[in-house]
């Protein structure tokens, strides 16, 4: 099966759905269509397909560079692409009763297909340009989809504030792919890897025979290593800000004034997920990298536990999940940066697989609680789960999943990146170890946040809410994503992901951290919120992040501002008081000539010659200066 197949129907979709926009069925039985389609066609190809299959499209003539524009297909990215099309899916299928008296509905519907093609195409990518043409669309569609509720000023300024950020971080992921692209000669993926790799073989033969490492480097045509790790780190730049990473962190915890579907899609299968399908694809390059592994590695590390400090003391669950969401992909990233050369990037692509089900699943069902509730705080969630059935089943599924416990799949993906950490940090000198370390506290504070949440929504219960009229649709949704949840771990056994075997020692670590965790929010009592006993203080703090917001407006917005206005000053005062000096100039001397013209008093004239001279040379002497 073609690659482009993977990508047509949601394009399809999109445009058909805004064709369509105002007439809301037609829209939502448009978008689940093409999402459903996808799905299709990627668990056939996935089940089907044991190597690689390559679409091309015509080249582009650029001259001395090669931009084929080729898909490419292998049993890894037909899992992630399934997992996007199986969460999009479900997205749309939700949204029919979520959304259901939006009268933007036809416009978010078409607007989350396209957003779901755009991150198909990255993940079927094999050619850089189609490759940018994804993340930029990405980036669009999140602004669309954050601002979908434009009346609301908080609103357009979260969407604002996304786009500004992941845009100024955007500029170092194309400066780096470019310079990548033009050092190969070409846009495809493979040619752009054996391009900057460094000929190891070559190089070993050659020093065995006796030259020296400089003689060997310079007769295997090796890469400028330098230059290869300043382009490695710009696209490293690009996708720390599209996964919301240090120190590009705080716009996506402001995202959630999106309607809670298009943060599900948002935080569980695409934009934030994204960058870690990029590296994947440059992981021989990356591994040969130490620099850009340390500059992943050491933002990747310092996130995780900043974040899931920062969800613990959220007074909003919503936001709580956001900030799960920064660490969650932290821990992705971090899995790519402390891999070792042999090892691979597949245990980070296995977390983005886990945590696409397991966090989708906890959005989708706080949003139903939140309609059943009235708000998503804490104080106004607090036992909302009674509900409805699948709510606590969804929860308590969701959040051991979110927490690591082994064998749910969040557990069984979390546990092989503690494994690939640990062969990172005894293996080379990479970040293996700080990612280690770090890794096994943030899994303790995660299990920590987790435990709240779920006692927040279960374990307080005040009065019954009610189930909020939900449709069968959006129940079955809730239902399908919790069986993937509790059975996903079974998706090693086809073998799909290359992953080591986890010991019995990464097992016992990973249930006495998750135990200590859950102890340290017990502590809080079964009847409190134990956010409301361990960090009272912490929490207006926490909800601010940190003031990371006030940062970026000092640091960044307000220089920028102050030099724009010097500039437009200087523009207007400087550069144009030379034009508008020339304008007086000339129309003082028209004015003489016209006068002298008509017989004026000599006198007069040469009054008025003398005063065009003077003015003549004030101006020539502010253009000498």
């Amino acid at each position: 099966m073609t690659p482009w197949l993977l990508v047509l129907p949601t394009v399809l979709a999109a445009g058909l759905g805004v064709a369509v926009r105002r007439d809301d069925r037609w829209a939502g039985a448009l978008a689940v269509t093409g999402t459903g389609v996808t799905l299709l066609l990627a668990l056939v190809a996935w089940i089907s397909q044991s190597g690689t299959v390559v679409g091309h499209l015509p080249s582009l003539p650029l001259g001395d560079l090669q931009v084929p524009l080729t898909l490419a297909t292998d049993p890894v990215r037909l899992a992630v692409a399934a997992v996007v099309a199986l969460v999009a899916t479900a997205v749309q299928a939700y949204s029919t009763w979520y959304l259901a008296a939006d009268d933007r509905y036809g416009q978010f519907a078409a607007t989350v297909s396209l957003f779901t093609a755009a991150m198909l195409l990255v993940v079927v990518s094999s050619d850089l340009v189609l490759t940018v043409v994804g993340w930029e669309v990405m980036g669009w569609c999140s602004y669309l989809l954050i601002g979908h509720w434009s009346r609301r000023p908080a609103a357009r300024r979260a969407a604002l504030k996304a786009f500004l950020v992941t845009r100024v971080a955007d500029i170092g992921f194309v400066l780096g792919l470019v310079g990548l692209a033009a050092g190969a000669r070409s846009t495809d993926l493979g040619a752009v890897v054996r391009a900057w790799d460094r000929p190891t073989a070559c190089i070993d033969a050659a020093v065995a025979s006796g030259s020296s490492l400089g003689d060997a480097l310079g007769a295997c045509g090796a890469p400028d290593a330098t230059l290869r790790a300043v382009l490695l780190v710009l696209v490293v730049i690009g996708v720390l800000g599209k996964s919301a990473q240090v120190p590009f962190q705080d716009w996506l915890a402001d995202a959630m004034e999106g309607p809670t579907p298009a943060s599900a899609l948002i935080h569980a299968a695409t934009m934030v997920a994204a960058g870690t399908v990029v590296l994947a694809g440059l992981f021989p390059l990356l591994a040969d990298s130490p620099s850009a592994r340390w500059v992943l590695g050491l933002a990747a590390s310092v996130t995780m536990l900043l974040a899931a400090v920062l969800a613990f003391a959220q007074s909003d669950l919503k936001r709580m999940l956001a900030w799960s969401t920064v660490s969650q992909v932290a821990i992705m990233l971090g899995a790519v940066a402390a891999a070792p050369d042999g090892a691979g990037p597949d245990a980070g692509l296995l977390h983005l697989w886990s945590h696409a089900l397991f966090k989708s699943l906890l959005f989708l069902a706080v949003g139903w609680a939140a309609v059943a509730a009235g708000g998503t705080a804490a104080t106004a969630l607090r036992g909302s789960a009674a509900a409805a059935p699948v709510l606590r089943a969804a929860f308590l599924v969701g959040f051991l999943s979110l927490a690591g416990v082994p064998l749910v799949v969040g557990g069984v993906s979390k546990e092989h990146v503690l494994a690939t950490a640990w062969d990172g940090a005894v293996a080379d000198d990479g970040p293996g170890i700080v990612v280690l370390v770090v890794l096994v506290l943030t899994s303790a504070v995660t299990a920590a946040y987790s435990t709240r949440g779920y006692l927040v929504l279960t374990a307080h219960v005040r009065q019954r809410p009610t189930a909020g009229g939900v449709t069968p649709a959006a129940s079955a949704v809730l239902w399908v994503l919790t069986v993937l949840v509790v059975f996903g771990g079974l998706v090693l056994l086809t073998g799909t992901f290359a992953v080591g075997e986890v010991s019995l020692l990464w097992l016992l670590l990973t249930v006495l951290v998750v135990g200590l965790g859950v102890a340290v929010a017990l502590r809080g009592g079964f009847d409190r919120d134990p956010a409301e006993v361990l960090a009272r203080r912490l929490t207006p703090h926490a909800d601010r992040g940190l003031g990371v917001d006030a940062v970026y407006r000092r640091l960044v917005a307000r220089p920028v501002v102050r030099l724009a206005r010097v500039v437009a000053f200087l523009d207007t005062e400087v550069v144009d008081a030379y034009v508008r000096g020339t304008a007086v100039a000339t129309r003082a001397a028209g004015w003489t000539g016209v006068r002298l013209h008509r017989g004026e008093r000599p006198s007069a004239g040469v009054g008025l010659v003398l005063a065009a001279v003077v003015v003549l040379g004030l101006v020539g002497v502010l253009a000498w200066s």
